[in-house]
């Protein structure tokens, strides 16, 4: 349960950063070559995302990847 309540705050933290900088599900995901679909089970936290691709957003987001990690 605890890891369920991690990626929740993962994808609560790359949605957060993402509408802040006011990007859609649709251009970070193409931006991350990756579907929007992904990007949004990755923001509801339904399925666990690599490190590598973390790292990816958080590149593209222009963030430290601690910002995307944070209360996890």
């Amino acid at each position: 349960m605890e890891s369920m309540n991690r990626l929740k705050n993962i994808g609560i933290n790359i949605k957060s950063e993402r509408l802040r900088q006011g990007l859609s599900q649709e251009e970070l995901a193409e931006k991350c070559d990756i579907s929007r679909n992904s990007v949004s089970l990755i923001e509801t936290g339904k399925i666990n995302p690599t490190i590598l691709r973390v790292i990816d957003i958080a590149r593209v987001l222009g963030v430290d990847v601690n910002t995307l990690v944070k209360d996890a």
